[in-house]
């Protein structure tokens, strides 16, 4: 079946243009086939023995279990948090076509 190394990895950043920043670069480094932005996300979150409260956006990235280490690295290396929540989710089903062009238009 095409394209069942497919992840879906989810990012949060500070706000919408940190995320857009780290978005063109892994698109144009083709990292990932596609990025979202949900620019309004408003996270709760325990920090340093302490609850903390902010306002973030999130980042979901298609790209594939191939690409993963390098895109791990690279959206560390962009991201400006010392811990960053980036995680990825295997696509385990989808649209064949779409599957296929997530496989297609990424590499490491």
């Amino acid at each position: 079946m095409y394209g069942m190394n497919a992840l879906f990895v989810y990012i949060t950043a500070p706000d919408q243009e940190a995320a857009r920043k780290m978005a063109r670069c892994l698109v144009e480094e083709r990292l990932c086939a596609c990025a979202n932005i949900l620019p309004a996300a408003e996270s709760l979150y325990w920090w340093d023995g302490a609850i903390e409260h902010a306002h973030e956006a999130v980042l979901i990235c298609k790209t594939t279990e191939e690409v993963w280490p390098a895109f791990e690295r690279r959206a560390r290396a962009l991201h400006p948090y010392e811990t960053p929540c980036i995680v990825a989710l295997p696509l385990t089903r989808g649209f064949a076509p779409f599957m296929q062009w997530i496989a297609d238009e990424t590499r490491s």
